[in-house]
């Protein structure tokens, strides 16, 4: 049932996991729909680290999008069991030690699954042709009741609405609020370390193919295990909202990192010198932003945002199932025939998703303010347990 999307032709900007799932959730219901990526294939770039999937939104999702049994055939079982570790690699706790016995079905339960599987289950489950490569978003126009869309590669389109999937540094989100995210005060410096078992020998063994969580007062450590045998690392440091240009430090230059991880660790033990020694450069800067905790908008007629787009926040486990919950409740909105036009259908969805994501950036706000506090081992020892 097409609802009020019935002969209109919508673009989604961006083809991340929350935009992909949108459109497989608008194509199951026959409507027309493209996503706009500016990738320039599906190859073209390596994925991030693990997500875990949660039971009232990631996997309820993969229930909705028809892609269960493709999720349990690409998941990892065991990559979600962490070890919380000291600044010299003494271990503290670890959930490999413990029995568990969630599995499917439990609210408790979260498999975790690579980017790179995920996103090509969601592309593998659309129509030939839905995802639109090499389109990188530059502006758009509207033109009546249609928007017109042109990309950096010189190729315009039109369509009836625009949903913007583009992440925190969104280009759709200003068209629709001129609502600026805040800095969180922390920035996260991410990596990626190939081939681990040899590049990174130490850390590998010490991973166990889960994860190792470090803290150190203002400094947090994470580090994953990839099911293609590498394994991802982020840093995440309180530092000034500009510290990244004011450093002077060219993280494309791996004598420069090095020097730069060596005294920024200085007082922690050398095996952690393995993650820099052979990863991939540039390494990802990346400042944490927040949305406002009371941003309101006035619903556009034909357009409108999720995930990332709509409310940036620091890491706390939550943000690809958000970006997936919105994907779902916005789907139903928009092909609801209770709903007397699309404005109405989308501005009950932006209602429910500001006050959902409200709720879990405060909750992102106070884990990161106690993950770079001195007691963060204690307390998430006491999360775990």
């Amino acid at each position: 049932m097409k609802g009020n999307l019935e002969n209109k032709q919508v673009a989604i900007i961006g083809g991340g996991p929350g935009g992909l799932t949108l459109a497989r959730l608008l194509q199951l219901k026959g409507v027309d729909v493209k996503v706009y990526e500016r990738d320039l294939n599906r190859d073209v770039r390596v994925q991030g680290a693990t997500l875990d999937l949660h039971f009232e939104s990631g996997l309820k999702v993969m229930e909705a999008v028809d892609l269960m049994d493709a999720f349990k055939a690409n998941y990892r079982p065991g990559a979600d069991k962490g070890r919380v570790v000291d600044e010299h690699a003494k271990i503290i706790y670890d959930e490999h030690d413990k029995e568990s016995n969630e599995d499917f079905g439990d609210e408790r339960f979260r498999p975790e699954i690579d980017r790179g599987p995920l996103r090509n289950m969601l592309l593998n489950s659309l129509q030939p042709d839905t995802v639109v490569w090499d389109s990188q978003f530059k502006s758009m126009v509207q033109i009546g009741d249609k928007w017109k869309l042109e990309f950096k590669n010189g190729n315009t389109t039109t369509a009836d609405i625009v949903i913007g999937a583009d992440g925190a540094n969104s280009k759709i989100r200003p068209f629709i609020t001129s609502i600026k995210p805040f800095y969180s005060g922390v920035t996260i410096i991410q990596g990626n370390v190939p081939n681990s078992e040899t590049a990174a020998p130490n850390i590998h063994q010490l991973l166990k193919g889960g994860k190792i969580y470090v803290y150190d007062g203002e400094k947090f450590l994470h580090v994953s295990s990839k099911g293609d045998g590498s394994l991802d690392f982020y840093v995440s440091c309180k530092k000034d909202e500009h510290w990244v240009q004011n450093s002077g430090i060219n993280f494309s230059d791996k004598t420069q990192v090095f020097t730069w991880f060596k005294e920024e660790f200085s007082k922690w033990d050398s095996v952690w010198f393995e993650l820099v020694e052979n990863v991939n450069l540039p390494l990802l800067l990346r400042p944490q932003y927040c949305m406002p905790l009371d941003q309101t908008w006035n619903t556009v007629p034909n357009l409108t945002i999720l995930g990332d787009a709509a409310h940036p926040m620091p890491p706390s486990g939550e943000g690809v199932n958000l970006a997936m919950l919105d994907s779902l409740e916005l789907s139903e909105c928009l092909t609801d025939p209770g709903y007397k036009d699309i404005q109405t259908a989308i501005a009950a969805y932006e209602k429910q998703m500001q006050i959902r994501s409200a709720k879990e950036a405060q909750e992102s706000l106070e884990m990161t303010e106690w993950m770079h506090s001195e007691g963060a081992v204690a307390r998430l020892v006491e999360m775990f347990n």
